[in-house]
């Protein structure tokens, strides 16, 4: 299975933490409190690129890249790419 298949087949598990919530809305200026489903959206949206590298995940879609921890499934952080 490939690792974005993995990261699909765990979908449930992914969360963040609330500083996780603070940093991902202030990163990607969203106005919503639902951050970990906005970020699963994202993360299922077919046009989403999925790449590991070491221990995280890169989910990359539109101008937002989301890491994710591997081994947690814990949405680390967002940035807006360039």
């Amino acid at each position: 299975m490939s690792d974005c298949g993995l990261l699909i087949d765990n979908i449930d598990k992914i969360h963040t933490t609330k500083m996780g919530i603070d940093r991902i809305k202030r990163n990607l200026k969203l106005n919503t409190d639902d951050v970990v489903g906005y970020c699963k959206s994202l993360i299922m949206n077919k046009n989403c690129r999925i790449y590991r590298q070491g221990k995280n995940w890169y989910c990359e879609i539109d101008n937002a890249r989301l890491t994710v921890n591997s081994y947690s499934y814990t949405i680390i952080t967002a940035h807006t790419m360039k």
